[in-house]
């Protein structure tokens, strides 16, 4: 299929469900193997890949009452399929506004859209289900409710053809990681911090194929949760509160032995792991030892500067072939000092050398959404998007689902 010049906005809301991120992106096809400044190469197996370069990016908190209602059929035992409904569409409302505003604000016109939509359930692995064993994914957000709205194809619900190829549906950032940071001659470590963190390994000089990507754990969201529980705020911003604390060391050493940290890649979290339940668990843990809310703080914060940590030096260090490794943070856990400054005290020793990717020309809170937008072309061009070494699949697949206007 002939590849063509497109226009093209993604849209990320993630597991920390504070809003939308939409980034726009021009990409088109490469007819060189060379990079040009402030341009990307895309690799693709078959030719030299497209090139991508951001236009623009906007970030959008999603209202209380909208947030409620997210995270509250994220945490749901059991709910309405009449609140599921309502919900799916609402997204997609949100959604098509976010797009709206971004695209009247910097005068563009989008050729596509990418959605993610909202994850409300992530399974990655079968489990038995009326049955039979089955894995399972819903990201919600109404796409049609896009396209119709905007005149636009949506592309949308990219997960679930790489988990009937037997992969874990997650990472999908590797594929935009790989072309905007791969370096012949230095290795690269790609962080995201979002509600989650996640990682994206990439030896120097290496072919799709030697990447690596894995949730590390609990990124953003205990600390976020306990922000809001102790001092009603919606995150501790830029470690604040928590530099005012002490970690618990007890506590911390004990929540290192939870079951996910001792898996191998691939793996993917949510807060089907460390979600209320876990940061509730967590914070009574801290209380028997402390009666310092800053040390809760302090302590959640260390366990995912830790697990961030420990996870690469025992799963992606080995592969990275040289010591000297550019680690290039990106979400919103790079805006907090704090964590930033623990980060640094565990990798430098390993040979890192930490970075946000604003460094690098990709904004922070811009990364996941421009992801999309890659993706989203990826599909429309009939072309892959995962990276099997990356999620597990047996096969590179084409993703997501085009709803047209």
């Amino acid at each position: 299929m002939k590849t063509s010049a497109m226009t093209v906005a993604g849209v990320m809301s993630g597991t920390s469900a504070d809003g939308i991120d939409v980034a726009v992106a021009r990409i088109s096809q490469s007819h060189s193997g060379r990079k040009k400044t402030g341009v990307a190469r895309v690799w693709h197996p078959n030719d030299a890949g497209p090139r991508l370069r951001l236009l623009a990016h906007e970030h959008f908190a999603y209202s209380a009452a909208l947030r409620q209602a997210v995270l509250a059929a994220m945490n749901a035992a059991s709910t309405s399929t009449a609140e599921l409904a309502r919900l799916n569409w609402r997204l997609g409302l949100a959604y098509t506004e976010a797009v709206k505003t971004t695209v009247r604000k910097h005068g563009v016109r989008l050729d596509l859209i990418g959605c993610h939509g909202q994850t409300l359930y992530h399974q990655a692995r079968a489990e038995t289900y009326a049955g039979r064993k089955l894995a399972c994914t819903w990201q919600a957000g109404e796409a049609q409710a896009i396209a119709a709205e905007l005149g636009v194809p949506v592309v949308a619900n990219f997960r679930p053809a790489d988990m009937l190829a037997g992969g874990q549906g997650a990472p999908l950032v590797p594929l935009l990681d790989y072309v905007l940071f791969v370096d012949a001659k230095r290795g690269r470590v790609l962080q995201n911090i979002g509600g989650i963190a996640n990682l994206t390994a990439i030896p120097a000089g290496a072919s799709p194929r030697a990447i690596l990507a894995f949730d590390n754990g609990p990124g953003n969201m205990v600390i976020d949760w306990l922000a809001q529980r102790l001092f009603n705020k919606p995150f501790d911003r830029n470690g604040a509160l928590a530099a005012r604390g002490t970690v618990i060391e007890s506590v911390l050493k004990e929540s290192l032995q939870h079951p996910f940290f001792k898996m191998r890649p691939p793996k993917t979290a949510g807060r089907e792991q460390f979600g209320r339940a876990y940061a509730a668990e967590f914070l009574k843990k801290c209380r028997s030892q402390s009666k310092s809310a800053c040390d809760a703080l302090a302590t959640a914060t260390a366990l995912t500067a830790e697990t961030i940590a420990w996870s690469y030096a025992r799963d992606a260090q080995p592969r990275m072939k040289a010591r000297a490794v550019d680690y290039i943070v990106s979400g919103g856990g790079a805006r907090n000092r704090t964590l930033m400054q623990m980060l640094a005290a565990r990798l430098e020793p390993l040979g890192c050398t930490l970075h946000d990717s604003d460094a690098f020309g990709m904004p922070v809170e811009a990364k996941e959404a421009a992801a999309f937008a890659l993706l989203a072309w990826q599909t429309w061009h009939r072309l892959p998007g995962n990276v099997p070494s990356a999620t597990g699949a047996k096969r590179a697949v084409i993703l997501g689902q085009v709803t047209y206007a």
